[in-house]
């Protein structure tokens, strides 16, 4: 299956371009190297329209734009020529950054490579699935993007992304969740692994326990515990008693007070002080 395989050519390029324009090697002379690492107008870039990312954290991108504004930008985005314009293939975050810090160019590789709309979509997905760039939720539509696309296995993706087949299965299973408790996980107010334990859950219960889990901030364990502790069967009724009407008679003769009998449990009721006396007197009769 080629899926994939485009992306390890365009990485192997990137690592090979970069390295040689960092050292400064005789090799970066040559026109097709040199040409490859440029300082591109932002305004000039597009970004990707299928970055499977959409979540990105804004005080790591202020982070990252004041580290740029310092230091410079330590590895560069890649793109390709769209006519006089450059799409981004990788490098959303740092395209991203380079904007907050009002930088009007950035260090881009030029990747001399074409390709179709579903190429760029596969390039998208594996290149963020491998760099572990995706929250959860997002990893799981990207993994089912795929395998939409290419009409393929858990065990055929498993292959192409490496990484193992229950792995996907659970992280496909994310997709379950209520929207809220995706939101939860996305602005990782509750791991992957709490999530897990909400995949089956009635839509009511799985946001109490999503609150449950935030206010108390309970961890994966004390998760699990807390769930075991709530499906444990309660004990079963003891057996309802059955008495011989006639005992029942002569009871409610010999007991003149209001009174209930449940299975092996006589319940008297004494209004008052003067019931009391009239009982003990019955009982001392006795």
């Amino acid at each position: 299956m080629a899926l994939g395989r485009g992306l390890g050519e365009i990485l192997e390029e990137v690592g090979h371009a970069y390295e040689e324009e960092l050292q400064k090697k005789a090799a970066l002379a040559d026109s097709t190297i040199a040409e490859q690492v440029q300082d591109i107008p932002i305004e000039q870039i597009d970004p990707n329209p299928y970055q499977p990312r959409k979540h990105f954290d804004e005080a790591r991108l202020e982070e990252l734009a004041a580290s740029i504004r310092e230091h410079g930008l330590l590895q560069p985005v890649v793109v390709v020529r769209r006519e006089d314009r450059y799409l981004l293939v990788a490098g959303e975050r740092r395209l991203r950054a380079h904007k907050l810090a009002d930088l009007p160019t950035i260090r881009a590789i030029v990747a001399d490579i074409s390709f179709d709309d579903l190429r760029m979509r596969e390039l998208s997905l594996i290149e963020n699935i491998q760099r572990e760039n995706l929250n959860a939720i997002e990893l799981a539509t990207s993994y089912q993007e795929l395998l939409d696309v290419h009409q393929i296995t858990h065990e055929g993706l498993a292959q192409i992304v490496h990484k193992s087949r229950p792995q996907i299965t659970n992280t496909l299973r994310m997709l379950s969740l209520s929207p809220y408790a995706q939101q939860m996980l996305i602005e990782e107010k509750i791991t992957q692994g709490h999530a897990k334990l909400l995949v089956g859950l009635p839509a009511e219960k799985e946001r109490i326990l999503v609150d449950t889990i935030i206010g108390r901030k309970l961890s994966v364990r004390e998760t699990e515990r807390l769930l075991k502790k709530r499906k444990k069967p309660s004990a079963a009724p003891a057996p309802r008693m059955q008495f011989d009407p006639e005992l029942l008679k002569r009871l409610k003769k010999a007991l003149p007070f209001r009174h209930t009998l449940k299975n092996a449990t006589l319940e008297i009721v004494l209004p008052n002080e003067e019931a009391l006396i009239q009982f003990i007197t019955l009982l001392e009769k006795k």
